[in-house]
């Protein structure tokens, strides 16, 4: 969406044991090359999108990343240092739930980080594992920009009646608690997987989506949020 918009954006897939973005972004059989200089070349993804992802340097997606947590920190800062990012306007980091290694990497190894959003799941059980973030983020120093309810609620393409299959909304609470707000929240929607499927991106194929109007909406949010105050 923030490609779309007109910035230049590079994405960085941080989980290293869980990588998804290839396969969401339709790059899987892409591989990740180093130039002469041994600088590693992201991959191009759709609008120009650059993606570095440890799923682009195996040899299946399937195949297991079995490293211990000081291992996969090296590996974070090997490729913050040696990927050839470029020039650009954003880079997004994807990171596993939760705390740990990685995000404390991350953290200690980028200064400064413009910011911090969060991705609920509207029930109590995610809400616990979005806290430890927020209070990372807090005693990091790092600011909450703000919270994305994903798979908020469910819209019936016959009725039309909005139904909460997850759970009852907690996004409000949680950005309440942690003095940040509510970016927006992303129905469930069947399109999501049938584009991944197709190894497509979901926004550029159902753009007359709930969905994804609301992801574009979450997206000048952001914008301004981030651009607005430098």
């Amino acid at each position: 969406a923030l490609a779309m918009k007109g910035r230049r954006v590079a994405l960085f897939d941080a989980d290293i044991y869980g990588s998804s973005i290839p396969l969401l972004l339709g790059l899987q059989g892409k591989r990740i090359y180093a130039d002469e200089k041994g600088n590693i070349l992201p991959v191009e993804g759709p609008l120009n999108i650059r993606v570095i992802a440890i799923n682009l340097m195996l040899d299946t997606p399937d195949t297991p990343v079995i490293w211990r947590g000081t291992l996969a920190s090296r590996a974070i800062i090997e490729l913050l240092a040696r990927v050839e990012w470029g020039n650009g306007d954003y880079l997004i980091i994807d990171t596993p739930p939760g705390t740990g290694d990685i995000q404390l990497t991350l953290i200690q190894s980028i200064q400064p980080i413009t910011g911090i959003i969060l991705v609920t799941v509207p029930n109590i059980l995610n809400e616990t594992i979005v806290a430890k973030a927020a209070n990372l983020a807090a005693k990091t120093g790092v600011r909450l920009l703000g919270v994305i309810e994903n798979m908020s609620y469910f819209k019936c393409p016959h009725c039309n009646r909005v139904t909460n299959i997850m759970g009852e909304q907690t996004s409000e609470r949680l950005a309440a608690k942690y003095g940040t707000i509510v970016l927006g929240r992303l129905p469930l929607d069947p399109g999501v997987n049938e584009a991944i499927e197709r190894g497509e991106p979901f926004i550029l194929s159902n753009s007359n989506s709930d969905a994804a109007k609301n992801i574009l909406e979450i997206t000048d949010k952001i914008i301004s949020l981030v651009e607005n105050n430098n």
